[in-house]
């Protein structure tokens, strides 16, 4: 294995046999090395295969300017989010994670602290990042020295589920306040509190997540399900009433129409979450 181009002392990149670009770090690989010349195999600690060049090569750059204990500690939370949550990230997560923690811990050096605005959304509505967000404060400060506040585990949260959407930060941040209201919506008509901890209430937010990317990407369901919405709505009234608000509130606030498979839809998911 031979170096395509020195990065830094701790990385640098090489081409496999099929012409892929890996990016491989290591304490000191490439000290003193020039490419062209042998690897030494026995420093490696870490090798990033990504597929899409933009990516690799804003990587690349990015790794010129953070510390290896930091991209070995974000790495194992992509590992975790990927093995242990199940989550399908873009692979982009390694140029915004890294980058995201890099700016935190700069702040955190100059006294600069940012309040997350979505919080409480946050913490209630991906329970799962938000734990693992917190898990990556706790190996900041063990390994590296660095005590962030619990905003940053919101942030961290923000972009597990900006991968796994596959959305920009903005836009899953406008998500992420949609299905709020939206579950607050059904709550109210209720007058009841879920319980955020079932089956039920989570296949909810999972369907919400995809429902508000529909809405803010202006796309649709086809409308190929009015005769089992009909029956359900004789069905659940006290459900269907509360699909009417919500279709509009997201009509008047969000200028989208439901559609009546999208309609029937919901009506599933709420009707499950109020029978626990």
């Amino acid at each position: 294995m031979k170096i395509a181009k020195v990065i830094n002392n701790n990385v640098i990149s090489v081409y496999q046999a099929d012409g892929q670009e890996l990016v491989v770090m290591g304490r000191g690989i490439a000290f003193k090395k020039k490419p062209g010349e042998e690897v030494d195999e026995t420093r490696i600690q870490k090798v990033f295969a990504l597929k899409n060049k933009q990516t690799s090569d804003n990587f690349k750059m990015l790794l010129r300017e953070v510390p290896l204990e930091l991209i070995v500690i974000v790495e194992e939370v992509i590992n975790y989010a990927k093995h242990s949550l199940h989550k399908k990230l873009n692979e982009n997560i390694y140029v915004s994670l890294t980058d995201h923690i890099h700016f935190a811990i700069e702040r955190y050096e100059k006294g600069i602290e940012i309040k997350n605005a979505l919080m409480w959304e946050i913490k209630h509505l991906y329970k799962d990042e938000f734990s693992l967000g917190l898990r990556t404060l706790e190996q900041l400060k063990e390994k590296l020295g660095y005590e962030l506040p619990q905003d940053e585990a919101a942030f961290i949260a923000l972009h597990i589920v900006n991968a796994e959407m596959n959305e920009e930060v903005v836009t899953t941040m406008n998500i992420t306040k949609f299905i709020q209201q939206i579950v607050n919506i059904a709550k109210y008509h209720f007058r009841m509190e879920f319980d955020e901890e079932s089956l039920s209430y989570f296949r909810f937010i999972t369907h919400l997540k995809f429902f508000s990317q529909r809405v803010f990407n202006g796309t649709h369901y086809e409308n190929n399900y009015d005769h089992f919405y009909e029956m359900m709505r004789e069905k659940h009234p006290e459900s269907a009433a509360c699909i009417d608000k919500i279709e509009v509130f997201v009509k008047k606030e969000y200028n989208h129409e439901l559609t009546n498979e999208e309609k029937l839809y919901l009506t599933v998911h709420i009707q499950r979450v109020v029978n626990r």
